[in-house]
């Protein structure tokens, strides 16, 4: 299933290959704001699923007080040392409609939604850290996601190299409400189901090449193995995903 330039966001975390609530590396200093171009493929669990592709533009922009990232919005909170501190707000584009796959056919549609929460980020000499806590504003799932995640960045020339590990717990508010299978919904293939929290393992490389002090082209390379509540339910036939995302950025 192709949507394109539909009215979202990438993440500038994914331009930028910064962590989702991580401030710039220089705190003294920010870059200018930033439009482009970007694409995304990704693999969806559903049984007999397409893969999903988007071709969206990408927007940045950061100050001493505000960082924005497409689909995100931190609110910076001060540093202590090497440790930033900020409240995020991101959107969502999780669920899914009943016509996405056929094993999703009669079922209630799951949205997304904007999700808000505290995150803190460590810049070691070694590696980042960072933490992030959403609770679901939109209040579809009324559920919980914590995600820590570690990458370090290798630079060379114009090219700069990204790996990333990550685990994000969600609980079980959440996963019930987009891998459950509710009781007015259940059918001979499709039975009752109730999903228990769990924790997502993201592994990634993130490669951006600088064409000149303004332009730049990035790629992203992703792969994430489900949690129980995930994997167990009726409605998926994988233990993961794979995500591909590259793109063009122009800063002024």
């Amino acid at each position: 299933m192709i949507r394109s330039f539909q009215p979202v966001l990438v993440l500038a975390s994914v331009a930028l290959f910064a962590t989702p609530g991580a401030f710039a590396a220089d705190q003294a200093s920010y870059p200018g704001p930033g439009i482009g171009i970007g694409a995304a493929v990704q693999t969806r669990p559903y049984k007999d699923a397409d893969s999903e592709t988007r071709v969206l533009p990408v927007l940045s922009y950061e100050n001493r007080w505000v960082r924005v990232a497409g689909l995100g919005l931190d609110l910076k909170l001060g540093n202590a040392g090497p440790v930033s501190f900020a409240l995020g707000m991101r959107y969502a584009f999780s669920g899914y409609e009943a016509g996405d796959a056929p094993i999703l056919a009669g079922m209630a549609e799951r949205k997304g939604g904007l999700w808000v929460g505290p995150s803190v980020t460590w810049r070691g000499d070694f590696a980042d850290v960072s933490a992030e806590v959403l609770g679901d504003a939109s209040g579809h799932s009324k559920g919980t996601q914590i995600r820590l995640g570690v990458d370090r960045s290798f630079q060379s020339g114009a090219v700069r190299l990204t790996p990333r590990v990550a685990a994000i717990w969600r609980d079980k508010k959440y996963n019930d409400y987009y891998w459950g299978v509710r009781a007015t919904e259940v059918r001979a293939d499709r039975p009752f189901y109730e999903a228990s929290a769990g924790t997502d393992v993201e592994v990634g490389l993130r490669t951006a090449y600088l064409l000149s002090r303004e332009q730049s082209v990035f790629f992203d390379v992703s792969a994430t193995a489900y949690g129980r509540g995930e994997k167990n339910s009726p409605l998926v036939d994988t233990r993961g995903t794979v995500g591909v995302r590259m793109g063009y950025l122009y800063r002024f």
